[in-house]
C-alpha cells in the first residue's frame, strides 16, 4: 500500500466551495495508469490532476476523469499551477512567473501572477482553435426539452470547436433558457457520438454580472453531475465568439456554475496575429480547500 498526498483546489474562485474543484496528486511519479484512474474514480470529481517530472517542460501533468484520461483540460491547469505557486515549487519574486507544462497534447506556457510575493491568479495559454464540423440547428435543439431554433443566436451555427479538447458549441439568446436546460440524454449522446465529442457547451453573451460577456453550461449526456466551470470549453466558446463576431472586445469576462450553486469567474483573452486567432488565454483565481493523504493499492 502506497500513501500519497492529495490536495483539492477550487479553481475560478477565491471563495471555498465555489468554482470548480480539482483533486491533485502533487507527486504522482511511480503511479500506474490504472492507479491514476482508480484515484480519479475515488475522488469522483470532474478531473483529477497528477503531477509528474518532465524532460520537456518544468512539470508534466496528466488529467483523469472518472471515465478516462483527457489530453487537456482547463480548470485542472489553473488549479495545478496555483498549487505549484502556493507551495513554492515556482519562484514568485516577479509579478509574472511563466512555467511550461507538458500535457498529452504538447507543451503549453502557464503564467503565475503574484502580488507582493504571494500568488494571485493563473493564466493558461490554450492551443490555436480548430473549427470542425457543423450540425443543423434543428437537430441540436431537438436534443433539449423546450428549446427551439428561435432561441438560438442567428447566423451562428452549432459547430465543433476546440482549443485542446473539442466540444459542440451552441449559442443561445437568453440566460433564462440556459437556466432551464434539460437534455434529451439519449438523443444528445447519439448526436455527439457522430462527432467524437462528449459534451455540448451551451452559452450566451450575458450573465449575472453586468460585465459578463460569456455565460455557459456544459451538457454531458453521460455524466449526471454537471461540471461547474469548464476551462477548455470556455476557451473554445471564446474562439467561436471571436470567429462569428459575438465578442465586442478581445477580453471576455466569463461566468459559469451559478445554476448548480458553484459560481465561477474567469477572463478570456483572444490573442491575434495578422487578424487571425493565434491562441486563447484564460485566467482565474483559486483557493485550497483540502490537504490530506490517500492510500493507493
Amino acid at each position: 500500500m502506497s500513501i500519497r498526498r492529495i490536495v483539492v483546489i477550487d479553481a475560478f474562485s477565491t471563495n471555498p466551495f465555489e468554482g470548480n474543484p480539482c483533486a491533485i496528486i502533487p507527486d504522482a511519479d511511480g503511479l500506474s495508469d490504472q492507479q491514476m484512474q482508480s484515484i480519479a474514480k475515488e475522488t469522483n470529481l470532474s478531473e483529477t490532476s497528477f503531477v509528474l517530472p518532465s524532460d520537456k517542460a518544468d512539470f508534466r501533468v496528466r488529467y483523469f476523469t472518472p471515465r478516462g484520461e483527457l489530453g487537456f483540460a482547463g480548470h485542472p491547469t489553473i488549479a495545478t499551477a496555483f498549487m505549484l505557486g502556493l507551495e513554492g515549487k515556482v519562484p514568485l519574486d516577479q509579478p509574472i512567473s511563466t512555467i511550461q507544462l507538458e500535457f498529452n497534447i504538447g507543451v503549453l506556457p502557464v503564467d503565475i501572477h503574484a502580488v507582493n510575493g504571494k500568488i494571485d491568479h493563473v493564466v493558461m495559454t490554450q492551443s490555436k482553435p480548430v473549427f470542425g464540423e457543423k450540425e443543423t440547428a434543428e437537430v441540436m435543439v431537438s436534443c433539449f426539452k423546450d428549446l427551439s431554433t428561435d432561441d438560438l443566436i442567428p447566423d451562428c451555427p452549432p459547430q465543433i470547436v476546440g482549443t485542446g479538447t473539442n466540444f459542440m458549441m451552441l449559442p443561445i439568446k437568453d440566460l433564462k433558457k440556459i437556466a432551464k436546460l434539460e437534455m434529451n440524454r439519449d438523443k444528445l449522446a447519439a448526436v455527439l457520438k457522430k462527432f467524437g465529442v462528449s459534451a455540448v457547451y451551451v452559452f450566451t453573451t450575458h450573465g449575472f454580472s453586468e460585465e459578463t460577456r460569456l455565460h455557459g453550461r456544459l451538457c454531458d449526456p453521460l455524466n449526471f453531475s454537471e461540471d461547474p466551470f469548464t476551462g477548455s470549453a470556455v476557451g473554445a466558446a471564446g474562439s467561436y465568439m471571436a470567429h462569428y463576431g459575438l465578442a465586442e472586445k478581445d477580453e471576455i469576462p466569463v461566468e459559469q456554475g451559478h445554476f448548480i450553486g458553484r459560481p465561477g469567474f474567469g477572463k478570456l483573452e483572444i490573442v491575434r496575429e495578422k487578424n487571425q486567432i493565434k491562441s486563447i488565454k484564460l485566467g482565474g483565481a483559486a483557493v485550497k480547500v483540502i490537504d490530506g493523504i490517500i492510500e493507493v493499492g
